[in-house]
């Protein structure tokens, strides 16, 4: 008999999913795949450990069309997968996540964890 997987709800910060809505279709569909993966317990191959943030916290880190669009979620948060931050990757600076966004999610990651309590 096929074990089921439970799948966890994704819930989104609201600054998330509005940054998230102004992906390009394509990028949309191939991101929500990879939280239906991690929903489900797995991981992407575009999804990656965030280095520097804290442990259960993952970027899927998407190249596409010439642009660069990056996820960010964390699943030890309460029962649910919080992704709190979404956002297209501007700098021309390698691989590395700007310090900027590194800071607004830290930022997040802090607020939605009191929220939760």
């Amino acid at each position: 008999m096929a074990e089921t997987r439970k799948s966890r709800p994704v819930s989104w910060i609201k600054a998330a999913l509005n940054e998230f809505e102004k992906f390009p279709e394509g990028a949309r569909t191939i991101c929500l795949a990879a939280l239906t993966i991690a929903a489900e317990g797995g991981k992407a191959d575009i999804a990656k450990p965030m280095r520097g943030i804290g442990s259960g916290v993952f970027e899927i880190a998407l190249p596409f069309k010439g642009d660069a669009f990056r996820v960010v979620y964390a699943v030890q948060l309460a029962e649910e997968l919080w992704v709190v931050h979404a956002f297209q990757k501007k700098s021309t600076k390698g691989i590395k996540t700007p310090q900027r966004e590194v800071d607004l999610i830290k930022d997040r990651l802090k607020r939605l964890k009191e929220m939760l309590k």
